[in-house]
């Protein structure tokens, strides 16, 4: 099973960029998008309804601003968009139960606009955290992939020095990607590339991309008990259309759950 994930920073622009025509050559079988900025019904057919998947969208009360969309290949048995009353309104979670694992799809919020927001990350990511430690103790397999909006170590950002007082890469938010893993979750482009120095966000006003001054700030992240289903786990930078681009893992199917659905 090959999961993506992409913040299209907009979905209607991405579309125009090819992300339709990019899917039919890519073809994941599951698709996490995230700053998707449009409901349903503000999407063309020819997004809403690709041949050969089911499409889910969250709803963000504020229009053009922040939203999740899900495409996958098989239907989950369940999707839901309902994780704490104080972060639901944005629409920056999508959690879709399969037969063999819990899918997360998520758009942290980003700090930097002011002490305000900085504020509501912080308690977006100890609300999800619980949740996070919630499944894992419950037994249940979790793959929770996004935009995290944080680089977690030096490695992760071209100009670590230059960022330190800089949200997306100061102390409490990176702790907080240490509590996750210790909560018993892997970071799975690190668990398979130690030391690769690659990035999935460069800004857009600065040219950085041109220069590869970039942050990873995208992630899939899985539980422990599924580290050995984890075949490859990559970012794919060669892909443009956004300020980010994809991220994804290479699963192996679980051959028990496959014969029980």
């Amino acid at each position: 099973m090959r999961l993506i994930s992409w913040n299209v920073n907009g979905l209607r622009a991405a579309a125009k960029k090819g992300l339709p025509e990019w899917m039919d050559r890519e073809a994941p079988d599951v698709l996490c998008l995230q700053e998707t900025r449009a409901y349903p019904g503000q999407l063309p057919d020819e997004v809403r309804n690709i041949p050969g998947y089911h499409s889910y969208f969250s709803r963000p009360e504020r229009k053009g601003y922040s939203g999740v969309g899900l495409y996958t290949k098989e239907e989950p048995v369940e999707v839901n968009h309902v994780f704490d009353e104080k972060f639901d309104p944005e629409g920056r979670l999508l959690a879709a139960h399969y037969a063999d694992f819990v899918l997360y799809n998520v758009y942290f919020p980003n700090g930097k606009q002011s002490d305000e927001r900085l504020q509501y990350k912080m308690d977006f990511y100890r609300s999800f955290l619980q949740t996070a430690r919630d499944l894992v103790a419950s037994g249940e397999s979790v793959i929770i992939c996004g935009d995290v909006n944080t680089a977690h170590r030096e490695i992760d950002l071209a100009r670590p020095a230059e960022n330190q007082d800089v949200s997306g890469f100061l102390p409490q938010e990176r702790q907080w990607i240490d509590q996750l893993l210790k909560a018993g979750f892997v970071d799975t482009f690190r668990m398979l590339h130690p030391q690769c120095e690659k990035y999935s966000f460069w800004d857009y006003r600065t040219r950085a991309r041109e220069r590869n001054v970039g942050w990873r700030l995208d992630y899939v992240f899985v539980s422990e008990n599924m580290t050995d289903r984890v075949q490859e786990a990559f970012i794919l930078d060669d892909v443009y259309g956004s300020d980010h681009c994809p991220v994804g893992i290479a699963l192996k199917t679980d051959a028990k759950a496959k014969k029980q659905s």
